[in-house]
């Protein structure tokens, strides 16, 4: 029986801990059929972001209209998209396709390195997550986009309604860079779901945000509801953190197939 389709639209990380790598590692370990569209290449490690180059959007409008016209899809994912003029094509697509969409709102990576461009964000605002069934900001994201600092986790519920205000269904807060529980918040205005976890002493966490993102998008596909979906996820990144491994001089990846060796 074929399984369900996931498309991951985002950038390539060359040392395999996120982007369409981590996507993909997170589909496969799901039991969903990952696809990509490649928005950008980038050179990068353990230590940081040595490069970054973007497509260009025929080159990513091309890959998309391939996969999805032939093969169809269940949910999009989508992650680094580098520039306003790449938000727009990939926001325009995502508005002509009948599947959910998860849209990380990748803005810098795990070392701080930009992998969006500052010119981009009112095209995320406006075009991007109005066509998100599900966005998932972590804290700096969120400042970024909304210009709400939290603090703590009492400031989770404005983040969310300030990220709400820009269109998407609902919003999952990711709180990880809050001290103590790792705590995130699932809202769509109406009902709040508080996820937790406890915090892991390990800081091999490179390609969480992705990893993530990709198991709601898998979630989805596979028919759950959203709150389900998002609790799924959680249950297997906190895994994947936990088994989160040394890689090179710098910040090691999450294992994703942690399921398979646990």
């Amino acid at each position: 029986m074929r399984p369900p389709l996931v498309l991951t639209v985002a950038g390539s990380d060359s040392g395999g801990g996120a982007g369409i790598q981590a996507d993909l590692k997170t589909m496969l370990a799901l039991g969903v059929h990952g696809m990509s569209v490649i928005t950008a290449v980038t050179a990068q490690n353990s230590q940081g972001v040595r490069g970054a180059w973007e497509l260009p959007e025929e080159a990513v409008r091309a890959q998309y209209r391939a996969v999805v016209d032939d093969i169809g899809v269940q949910a999009v994912k989508t992650g680094m998209l580098a520039s306003a003029a790449l938000v727009e094509t990939v926001a325009e697509l995502l508005a002509g396709t009948d599947a959910p969409v998860v849209v990380d709102p990748v803005g810098v990576s795990k070392h701080g390195d930009p992998l969006l461009a500052a010119s981009a964000l009112d095209s995320v605002r406006t075009k991007l997550l109005p066509v998100a069934t599900v966005a998932t900001p972590n804290l700096d994201e969120v400042a970024q986009l909304t210009g709400v600092r939290v603090g703590s986790e009492a400031d989770l519920t404005e983040a969310a309604a300030a990220i709400l205000s820009y269109g998407p269904r609902w919003a999952l807060i990711k709180g990880g860079h809050l001290e103590g529980e790792a705590v995130d918040l699932l809202t769509d205005g109406d009902e709040e779901h508080w996820l937790r976890a406890p915090r892991h002493d390990n800081r091999h966490t490179h390609g969480t945000g992705c990893t993530l993102a990709s198991a709601v998008a898998s979630g989805l596909a596979k028919g759950l509801s959203v709150p389900e979906a998002v609790r799924e996820a959680k249950a297997y990144v906190t895994g994947a953190i936990a088994a989160g491994f040394a890689l090179g001089a710098g910040i090691g990846p999450v294992d994703h197939g942690w399921r398979f060796r646990a």
